[in-house]
């Protein structure tokens, strides 16, 4: 089975396959964490990518594209600044079979896309960021697309965020409690602390140093306050490009 996270700004995934030799044309599944340009603006390379390979009667397997209902839906920080999906739902239907769920959706007995993130705590994600359009009314959009995957390890549960605009805590808890499980093998990906609030970044240290965390790979939206602040209570290990975990 091959799983495709997100797609990032641009053709530069696509280029990195072909380096590793990993072919897209064998996708079984893409899924989406949320609908920001630098998860989702890759869409356009990668469908024409599948257009070509149409064309020229080359065979390729079409994915299952799963993702929030909303994440495909207009997002702008400001007026006309929009910083959401190029492609419309419509449009991506044409080239992915589409699965958009507020529920999670299990790939296999161990791999899932987590869904709507339940919000309990108060210390994550009290800032809008924009505006989306839902129903033709813009309102703030505080990311209810945001969402994770996991994976059932036999150490604890994996979980692979985007951003984390849901909130960190937010994303472990809801995780373990629809896989029944408190161990945390591993945290790889952004982690939404790019210069937080001080309640925010004290708020999620607490919460790390209660819990059953074996180690994180922070990257993406993670700054280094934050990472010096998280290392010191959690076994925190380096990631980035070119990096295999």
């Amino acid at each position: 089975m091959n799983v495709l996270f997100d797609t990032g700004y641009s053709d530069a995934f696509i280029r990195n396959a072909q380096k590793m030799n990993t072919s897209l044309m064998n996708l079984d599944f893409l899924v989406i964490s949320h609908g920001h340009i630098d998860h989702t603006w890759g869409l356009v390379p990668l469908i024409k990518l599948y257009t070509e390979a149409k064309i020229e009667s080359i065979k390729y397997n079409k994915p299952t594209l799963i993702a929030h209902p909303y994440a495909f839906l207009y997002k702008e920080y400001e007026v006309d600044q929009e910083i959401g999906s190029l492609i419309s739902e419509e449009k991506l239907s044409k080239n992915f079979n589409m699965n958009l769920s507020k529920e999670p959706v299990w790939i296999s007995d161990k791999i899932g896309f987590l869904g709507e993130i339940e919000r309990k705590n108060d210390f994550e994600n009290k800032i809008p960021i924009g505006k989306f359009e839902v129903n033709g009314v813009k309102v703030d959009d505080y990311l209810i697309d945001d969402s994770a995957m996991v994976y059932k390890s036999s150490e604890g549960l994996v979980l692979i965020t985007g951003c984390s605009h849901a909130g960190i805590c937010n994303i472990i808890e809801y995780a373990k409690k629809i896989c029944k499980e408190n161990r945390i093998a591993d945290i790889v990906g952004g982690f939404h602390l790019l210069d937080p609030s001080k309640e925010q970044l004290e708020g999620t240290i607490e919460y790390f140093e209660k819990e059953d965390i074996n180690e994180v790979h922070a990257c993406h939206c993670t700054d280094l306050k934050s990472k010096i602040a998280l290392s010191k209570v959690v076994n925190l290990k380096e990631v980035g490009s070119g990096f295999t975990l």
